[in-house]
């Protein structure tokens, strides 16, 4: 079983920054490319920011230079630092982590987390 808890969202104005955190735990003896999307309310889930084991990133335009997506491959953790937030930010963002459980097998698997709010007041 594998889990995948996000925190650190929360309530910030406009031009202020967010930390978000992810943990992974469990049966895991390997994770590929780790993720955090964000769904806003009536509107589909998309990708934010992406970053494989090997520390390749890729961001959607909406947040390249404003955003920046980090991982620690030995905690099994991944953080994203929000700086010059604006209201179209707001959202609840979810941790995605693409896992192999067990070792000796090449299967993957996908996980997500629970979500977590932010906010962005004007």
């Amino acid at each position: 079983q594998v889990h995948v808890v996000e925190s650190g969202g929360g309530l910030v104005q406009a031009g202020g920054s967010l930390r978000l955190s992810c943990a992974a735990s469990g049966s895991i003896a390997g994770i590929n490319t780790m993720g955090w999307y964000r769904q806003a309310p009536g509107k589909q889930r998309q990708l934010v920011a992406s970053i494989t084991s090997e520390g390749s990133t890729n961001y959607a335009d909406s947040v390249k230079e404003r955003f920046t997506i980090s991982r620690d491959n030995a905690k099994n953790t991944m953080a994203l630092q929000m700086n010059s937030l604006v209201p179209e930010d707001t959202a609840v963002y979810y941790c995605h982590a693409r896992v192999r459980p067990f070792y000796g097998s090449r299967n993957e698997y996908n996980y997500w987390g629970q979500g977590t709010q932010v906010t962005v007041s004007s």
